[in-house]
């Protein structure tokens, strides 16, 4: 009769778990700390629920960055065919200068991740609107030192080695993007302010119908008015601005926000310097994961004939972009799956939610890497016609392959990192294995033994794999009650806070 019993429990829970939110993850500890029942029939029904859980958020989630990085590329991709050296320019300008605002934006933008995750979790649902605007103030007044870095981008990419002509249409097509740097400054917030309440299809159908106006946009802006490498990064600004403004009106006219969203307070103003410590942790984090392929594409020009170097290197970083774009779906999910178990008081969830998101995302990763070398002699003709080009990329599709199945892993492992607030620790470890080892063996492979792109790539993939292999042995190794524990203290802080504001 008990045995029965606790099969239906875990019927029920199985069942509970379907409307998802905090009745899943209940359901999901109790299931994991039944030890009554068998560990095949708890790991069945632990699988289930998460899950269920997990694809409720990784697969819109994954659409998001899916079509918001589709529209990066189509830009590309109406670059390209202008010519090849529109192509290279939207390249070095796209990943040399575009990703040092991306990564900086949404490093920043990670705080209100960690503390919207785990204050949704612990059911503190008036605390997430003060962090949403939080972040969007500190990430609106970055947003303005950013915005000198693209007006100097021409001077800055010569610096750095890169030819007079080819950063001349660089910097154009760069001055257009300067309005996507203030549309992130208010996305990045939104978005994670939206996922840390499991609200993240709305999201994909507003990028969803952006990216149709986009490509009409585009195609009209730089073929039909002629309007070049500036038309095309003017319409990109406009269609991430077309994206904020939706998610805006969701936020304000949903039934789903109005418990997080109580209007703007005048509060959220206080304790902004506490915020942007937390938020350049995050900052320093990802930005040092985001910049490190993109300081690929800048050595790439360093070397000789560097027009055909970036032409097959964009092709490629095109399409590990795109496919990087599922990671950074289940990274989101991870991040969001960890802090709500953690600010629920769930150890045993958010550690078996770690291990479900990092073993889906692997397994996907797998599938995506045999597609791309099926396909390695013919992928760069969606870019533009080059045979010399479609030579090139075909050489480098075994390390995209290889970079491919890296990013199945790490940036998931880094999304549990933002979920438990690990963000210094792990910007530590992306500065040993990043910079102390990859850059300086894909330059000595690059450039002392000769082997050019292929060289600088080998050798970054193996500061990526150093990194990855740590984060592997330090979140498996991890103590989930501790964990637990300093989520209690970090939002009894934030609480505190806020309620010495309350009494100013």
């Amino acid at each position: 009769m008990e045995s029965q019993t606790n099969e239906v429990r875990l019927l029920e829970s199985v069942e509970d778990s379907a409307s998802g939110g905090h009745g899943g993850s209940a359901d999901l500890e109790r299931v994991l700390t039944d030890t009554e029942t068998p560990f095949i029939r708890r790991l069945t029904a632990a699988s289930i629920i998460e899950l269920n859980l997990l694809y409720k958020l990784a697969a819109p989630a994954v659409m998001v960055y899916l079509i918001n990085n589709a529209m990066s590329i189509s830009t590309r991709i109406f670059s390209g065919q202008l010519g090849n050296m529109e192509l290279a320019a939207a390249s070095l300008g796209n990943q040399g200068i575009q990703l040092f605002a991306y990564g900086l934006m949404l490093g920043m933008g990670s705080a209100v991740e960690t503390l919207c995750g785990q204050a949704f979790g612990a059911r503190k649902y008036d605390m997430l609107g003060v962090y949403l605007q939080r972040s969007a103030i500190v990430l609106m007044v970055t947003a303005i030192p950013v915005t000198m870095v693209y007006i100097f981008s021409k001077p800055i990419l010569i610096l750095l080695g890169q030819s007079p002509s080819v950063a001349s249409a660089a910097a154009l097509f760069v001055y257009g993007l300067i309005p996507q740097v203030f549309a992130y400054a208010i996305n990045f917030p939104i978005q994670k302010f939206l996922q840390a309440q499991t609200i993240v299809a709305p999201s994909a159908y507003i990028s969803a119908g952006t990216l149709i106006v986009h490509l009409i946009l585009s195609w009209i802006i730089v073929y039909k008015l002629g309007m070049g490498l500036l038309g095309a990064s003017l319409t990109l600004s406009l269609s991430w601005c077309i994206i904020v403004g939706g998610q805006i009106v969701y936020i304000l006219t949903s039934h789903r926000c109005k418990a997080t969203w109580t209007g703007f307070n005048s509060k959220a103003l206080g304790g902004l310097w506490e915020f942007v410590k937390l938020s350049s942790g995050s900052a320093v984090m990802l930005c040092l994961e985001t910049w490190y392929f993109q300081i690929l594409v800048l050595i790439a020009g360093l070397l000789e004939n560097p027009e055909l170097s970036l032409d097959a290197l964009s092709v490629c970083m095109s399409v590990n972009g795109l496919l990087f774009m599922v990671s950074v779906g289940f990274n989101a999910a991870a991040s969001v799956r960890v802090g709500n178990e953690l600010g629920a008081g769930n150890p045993k969830a958010a550690a078996f939610s770690v291990f479900t998101v990092t073993s889906v995302s692997f397994v996907i990763a797998l599938v995506e890497a045999m597609i791309v070398l099926s396909l390695r002699h013919i992928i760069s003709y969606a870019f533009t016609s080059g045979k010399t080009v479609a030579n090139a990329v075909s050489e480098l599709c075994p390390l995209l392959a290889i970079t491919i199945i890296l990013n199945g892993i790490q940036p998931v492992l880094s999304g549990v990192a933002v979920g438990c607030g690990w963000q210094t620790y792990v910007a530590y470890v992306n500065v040993g294995c990043y910079y102390i080892v990859g850059v300086p063996l894909g330059f000595l492979l690059g450039f002392h033994f000769n082997l050019g792109v292929k060289g600088i790539w080998s050798g970054m993939i193996g500061g990526t794999g150093m990194q990855t292999l740590i984060l592997l042995w330090s979140t498996f190794r991890t103590d989930w009650s501790k964990e637990v524990e300093k989520a209690e203290k970090r939002l009894d802080k934030w609480e505190a806070n806020k309620e010495t504001l309350l009494r100013e």
